[in-house]
């Protein structure tokens, strides 16, 4: 499955999410939005107004969230 994670430095729920799916072995791609102005411009225009924005397959969501991280098994 693919996930990407979209961020900004020096955020602490940004490094929360990373590093969950880090430890639960999920690959990831991370998006640094201060570098892609594009992805930024794209995902507010979704709606998202806050980071992390995690992207998958199945969805999407903004902030950290332990428990979609976690659901993100189930699909691996």
């Amino acid at each position: 499955m693919s996930v990407i994670v979209y961020s900004k430095p020096d955020c602490p729920q940004c490094d929360s999410t990373k590093r969950d799916l880090e430890i639960l072995g999920i690959d990831y791609t991370a998006v640094d939005l201060m570098q892609d102005r594009g992805a930024l411009q794209r995902l507010l225009g979704l709606g998202f107004r806050s980071v992390p924005v995690v992207e998958t397959a199945n969805g999407s969501w903004s902030g950290y969230d332990r428990d979609r991280i976690k659901a993100l098994l189930s699909y691996a």
